[in-house]
């Protein structure tokens, strides 16, 4: 376990008794996200409920998940997947067990999710990767840079194992923080009438002794 920062925050290994209070901050943080308004909706309300249950599943099916989070004064403030390589695309046994999730959407939200979703699979490069996400802070405390430590923590694991990161965003936004990390735009495209961008990161020495 790392210890607090100055601030107060402290990036850890997210347990699984955690992972409903992570959930909660992702769905939140996630909440209005184009790519979830496009999807699931207008209401916000209706979207975080969606949410909740979709990252929810995806935590308690996608078992080879190594989740990561931050603290500040023992609250989680922000979380984030990570998908180990060779692990991010579900398995057909684990696609039956998302589903519930995603139909309890309702058949048309369903339907525009199952289409993104696709989308973006059919982009998931062909090299081992690690992939990131789905990442947020939480919806009342962004912009106070706890998104950057989390990102910065989770670079220093990919670079110490010399692994490749990978991750989709609908944020420009998001493309400007992910390049601050060396993540670089491979592809882009329009998914169900939103602006995606799909993200690569390819690993830094770390300097080690000789």
């Amino acid at each position: 376990m790392s210890t607090p920062s100055a601030d107060g925050l402290e990036v850890v290994d997210l347990a699984r008794e955690d992972l409903p209070e992570a959930v909660g901050v992702l769905a939140r943080g996630m909440r209005d996200n184009p790519m979830h308004v496009a999807a699931f909706g207008n209401d916000p309300n209706k979207r975080r409920r969606i949410l909740e249950r979709l990252f929810g599943a995806l935590f308690r099916v996608m078992v080879a998940q190594q989740p990561i989070c931050v603290r500040r004064e023992g609250r989680i403030v922000a979380a984030t997947g990570v998908a180990p390589a060779g692990s991010c695309q579900p398995t057909p046994r684990q696609g039956l067990a998302l589903a519930p999730a995603m139909l309890a959407a309702g058949p048309r939200a369903a339907g525009r999710a199952s289409r993104w979703i696709r989308a973006w699979g059919a982009r998931d490069p062909g090299e081992p990767h690690v992939h990131l996400g789905p990442l947020a802070v939480d919806a009342h405390l962004q912009g106070q840079g706890i998104g950057s430590r989390l990102l910065a923590e989770h670079c220093r694991r990919l670079d110490a194992a010399g692994e490749v990161g990978y991750l989709e965003t609908d944020k420009p936004e998001n493309v400007v923080f992910y390049e601050r990390q060396g993540f670089e735009t491979v592809d882009r495209a329009d998914v169900i009438g939103v602006a995606s961008w799909f993200m690569r990161r390819s690993p830094r020495a770390t300097g080690g002794a000789s």
